[in-house]
């Protein structure tokens, strides 16, 4: 008996330090696997299975491993939310049914889509020139999507997507501007934002705009005016009506001007975007307002959270509360309320 407990002793040791030994590797495999190198090592054994024997392929390969294949970097940020809770349900907007004409029993029925969806967006933008002009400027060009999906809904539709080409110009401010006041440098750009729709769906606007970027320390802000591109107004039905035209015709959804007026008294005409860096964590917020333009007050806030993913440096948990209007641009003159969590690949401070 004195052999056996001997043994028994010494197999709950071994099966101890065995444990501690299996937990301590894990822990190292799950460091390794959101560490920078472990992505170059991946990166390495890939490329070893490609044959660079010819200039050609060797140079593409180079570009490719140097991390600048097109040239392109983060804009603004980019993010998965799996989890996206609205305060209430999205109406669905049909093509070719005016949103003011009564709605058929099947049209009742499915007139909304649900609260809860996935988001995500993609931003990146390529510098296109410096110091074209001798001003130490910069010449980008950007593109930012938005896509809100219905993920939980029956054949997960997409419920809504943005689009937003850009194109600007980056001069930096003067040593005066920049000791004194923080500011680092001015933008001057070019904005289209649409959602690639048609017929009563589709919605577009054109933005000139100024940006303004200033740091102070930790604190990072952009503040930014603009002016909406006019555009020819279509009918009175076809934004008031009842599905005919004055004639008695049906309106015609597919009218050429302006998907969305007065937007810019949802949007307003300017907004102010925040960053603090707190240790490892990245708190941003935006902020728009109106003033009251078009009779009535509106605005939006957007408070978001990153933090990294486990030992990742380019993974974040990502946290998004929103409260306003233009959440989707489908929506832009309805007020949503809505928070989202889920992942960010990419961090941005102006």
């Amino acid at each position: 008996m004195k052999y056996l407990s001997l043994l028994y002793t010494f197999f709950i040791i071994s099966s101890s330090l065995l444990e501690a030994d299996i937990n301590n590797t894990f822990m190292m495999n799950v460091e390794e696997q959101f560490n920078a190198e472990s992505n170059k090592k991946g990166a390495a054994f890939a490329f070893s299975k490609i044959d660079t024997s010819t200039p050609e392929t060797k140079a593409l390969m180079d570009s490719i491993w140097e991390g600048n294949f097109f040239g392109l970097t983060p804009y603004h940020d980019s993010y998965f939310l799996p989890f996206s809770m609205a305060n209430s349900k999205y109406p669905r907007i049909s093509e070719n049914q005016n949103p003011n004409a009564p709605l058929t029993p099947l049209e009742e029925k499915y007139k909304n889509y649900g609260k809860l969806e996935t988001e995500f967006q993609i931003s990146f933008k390529k510098q296109i020139s410096y110091n074209f002009f001798g001003w130490n400027e910069f010449i980008f060009a950007a593109y930012t999507q938005t896509v809100f999906w219905q993920l939980y809904q029956k054949s997960a539709p997409f419920r809504e997507t943005n689009y937003k080409p850009e194109i600007y110009l980056s001069i930096p401010s003067s040593t005066y501007f920049d000791e004194n006041f923080g500011l680092k440098a001015v933008r001057y750009g070019f904005l289209h934002d649409s959602n690639g729709q048609d017929g009563y769906r589709s919605r577009s606007w054109n933005r000139l705009y100024i940006k303004w970027l200033w740091q102070w320390k930790n604190l990072f802000l952009a503040s930014k005016v603009w002016y909406r591109l006019p555009e020819k107004q279509k009918s009175y039905a076809y934004y008031h009506g009842n599905g005919f035209e004055a004639d008695g015709l049906p309106t015609d959804p597919h009218q050429e001007g302006d998907d969305n007026p007065h937007i810019e008294h949802y949007f307003g005409y300017g907004d102010l975007n925040f960053h603090y860096l707190y240790g490892k964590s990245q708190f941003s917020s935006i902020v728009r307002y109106n003033f009251g333009v078009g009779g009535t007050q509106r605005g939006a806030v957007e408070f978001n959270w990153s933090y990294p993913f486990l030992y990742s440096k380019n993974m974040f948990w990502y946290t998004k509360i929103f409260s306003g209007y233009g959440e989707s641009l489908i929506d832009y003159d309805r007020s949503v309320t809505k928070a989202s969590f889920g992942f960010s690949f990419s961090r941005a401070l102006f």
